[in-house]
């Protein structure tokens, strides 16, 4: 980057969390109007798409028009079916159990711990982990093998995570399932196949991003904090122990691997 896009950045980069803030807040109007927090879920795919979008009008004129144009459009792709996806999946549903036990324990009013330690986190965390698609947008250099071989992780995750989203709707939608573990498809090669699609879009979009190694260098902390998100975080750990009382889970868990798509353990039953 010239001195010209790295001072353009630097605006973006409050653009951005500006624009995050604001998918975020109006996240929280809806969601406390209808005492359903869950709506958060549904704006982190629209907020991360927001900001790629924004970082796309901003950057006209500075960065190489393929390169803001791949990763704009791949984000935007990603955020837009992760929302769609959630929303269908929540339709006439109640409160996620994981914002009810929040919402329970602690002091004060709790739509106001929600907007700050629910929303406005999730803001701050959509600015951080999208850094790769605003420095993309500002990256001079053409398209090169890194940017490709981010495009095909990006696909492949993608792919994983919509058909994993695919397996569980179908499964779940049949009633003779309920209560049951899902186990089968992609569900038989790692326990969350979503989260890993996930962490492959998010490296994916980070080496797209990497036009330069001074790029590199400063996003590199984005796909880092996602894997750890999804693994550590909210992902993984959490969804974890809402499952651990369902039955069979332990033995689901003892023959399934963790997060890396492995080959099912068959000699457990």
């Amino acid at each position: 980057m010239n001195p010209a896009s790295w001072e353009a950045l630097g605006s973006n980069l409050a653009a951005a969390a500006a624009t995050a803030v604001t998918v975020l807040l109006l996240a929280f109007a809806v969601g406390t109007a209808r005492r359903l927090h869950r709506t958060v879920d549904i704006a982190w795919g629209l907020a991360f798409a927001a900001v790629a979008a924004v970082s796309y009008i901003l950057s006209s004129g500075y960065g190489d028009d393929r390169r803001r144009l791949l990763v704009a459009a791949a984000t935007v792709v990603w955020g837009v079916r992760l929302a769609a996806h959630v929303a269908w999946r929540g339709r006439g549903h109640g409160e996620d159990p994981r914002y009810a036990k929040f919402l329970a324990r602690g002091r004060g009013n709790p739509h106001v711990r929600a907007l700050f330690k629910v929303y406005l986190l999730q803001a701050g965390l959509v600015w951080l982990v999208s850094l790769p698609v605003q420095s993309a947008s500002y990256a001079g250099s053409p398209i090169g093998a890194l940017a490709v071989l981010g495009g095909a992780l990006w696909a492949v995750g993608l792919l994983f995570e919509a058909v994993a989203d695919l397996q569980l709707a179908r499964f779940k939608a049949d009633p003779a399932h309920h209560g049951t573990v899902m186990d089968r498809g992609l569900w038989a090669w790692t326990r969350h196949p979503n989260y890993f699609g996930d962490f492959l879009v998010w490296w994916g979009l980070y080496l797209m991003a990497c036009g330069t190694w001074r790029a590199a260098l400063l996003c590199l902390v984005s796909p880092v904090a996602m894997t750890l998100l999804l693994i550590k975080g909210s992902g993984k750990r959490l969804m974890e122990a809402h499952m651990a009382e369902r039955p069979g889970y332990a033995g689901y868990i003892a023959r399934t691997s963790g997060f890396l798509p492995l080959p099912p353990w068959r000699g457990h039953s």
